[in-house]
């Protein structure tokens, strides 16, 4: 992995460009990087390179007990990911991304990939962020975890990312501060009924306004 860190600035379409060729070309080399999101900022590996993941793990002081989320860039992208994606689920798909809304799923089979210790699970979400749609494109699903070290807090702009993870990763996409200050919200939809695993930046009583329709509802154990 790359011990240089390098900050790309986003504020002119020349600029986010080379923010974004950069990120791809580190990403692909199999290092991390820092890149914004609609929540907070994360910090980004190859979801299908298992030592960049096992990288991303070791800069946040995690285990493989705690396996990162993907991002994607479609919401097409769930079903070649993940599998029983039961139709509430697909509901708040169609209504929240992309947006702070986590969805843990059965993950597909065939993948070869390694998350951590994810027991047959992946968490997927699309994020409403340009910047970082524009790297998920080209790059593919990353494994994002929030740009911090853990037990600090999550890093709302590209300065607290870099602080706190700078030795680590190659490039810093910095995109002013983040449009959100809460994390996404993570629904369990391996089960028949919907359970918050996490409270986030959407609240249940707009989820389940979703859900009631369907004649389905969430169990809070956020």
């Amino acid at each position: 992995m790359s011990s240089v860190t390098e900050r790309f600035p986003t504020t002119t379409d020349d600029e986010r460009e080379a923010a974004v060729a950069a990120a791809t070309t580190a990403v692909r080399r199999g290092d991390l990087i820092v890149l914004p999101t609609d929540t907070v900022y994360g910090i980004g590996a190859d979801a299908f390179d298992p030592a960049a993941v096992a990288g991303l793990l070791a800069a946040k002081g995690r285990g493989r007990e705690m396996p990162p989320p993907v991002l994607v860039s479609s919401a097409t992208t769930l079903d070649a990911l993940a599998t029983r994606v039961p139709a509430w689920a697909r509901a708040l798909v169609e209504e929240f991304w992309p947006g702070p809304l986590t969805l843990v799923c059965h993950q597909q089979t065939s993948l070869q990939w390694d998350l951590g210790d994810t027991r047959g699970t992946v968490a997927v979400r699309m994020p409403d962020h340009p910047v970082a749609l524009a790297i998920l494109e080209r790059t593919g699903p990353l494994a994002v975890s929030s740009a911090n070290t853990t037990g600090l807090p999550a890093a709302t702009d590209a300065d607290a990312a870099e602080e706190m993870l700078g030795t680590s990763v190659a490039v810093v996409v910095d995109a002013g501060s983040s449009p959100g200050t809460e994390a996404s919200t993570i629904i369990d939809a391996t089960g028949e009924r919907g359970r918050v695993l996490r409270r986030g930046a959407l609240a249940l009583s707009d989820l389940n306004a979703v859900l009631e329709p369907l004649g389905a509802t969430l169990v809070d154990e956020g």
